[in-house]
């Protein structure tokens, strides 16, 4: 699927949280993105991100080598190993502060 044919049919507010992510994606090397049926995913040698639409936000999944604690994870934080999975909602591209964005750097460094 193209990143077109995706936006073709979400919701208006998810493309504007999808390019300040991608903005920032773009300060990386080797990120892939790939548009499915439920989202987008950001891979490396695996996926290390996701931005899935809801009604509201954009709930914008990673994968750390830690827990975090931190009252803008979403959801419970899941583990397993070495692995956690946590979910940040974004609102808007303003959600996107420079916190999520060390969170997505950690993220990538670790999808090696």
């Amino acid at each position: 699927m193209t990143i077109e044919a995706y936006f073709s049919t979400g919701p208006t507010h998810e493309r504007p949280v999808y390019e300040a992510v991608r903005a920032h994606m773009d300060t990386f090397e080797d990120v892939h993105t790939e548009p499915v049926s439920v989202g987008i995913f950001f891979k490396r040698a695996r996926v290390f991100a996701q931005l899935r639409p809801m009604q509201k936000w954009v709930a914008l999944g990673f994968v750390l080598p830690r827990k975090l604690e931190d009252p803008r994870l979403a959801r419970k934080v899941l583990g397993g190993g070495s692995h956690f999975y946590h979910v940040v909602n974004l609102g808007g591209p303003q959600d996107l502060d420079d916190t999520v964005r060390d969170w997505l750097a950690e993220a990538y460094l670790s999808a090696q």
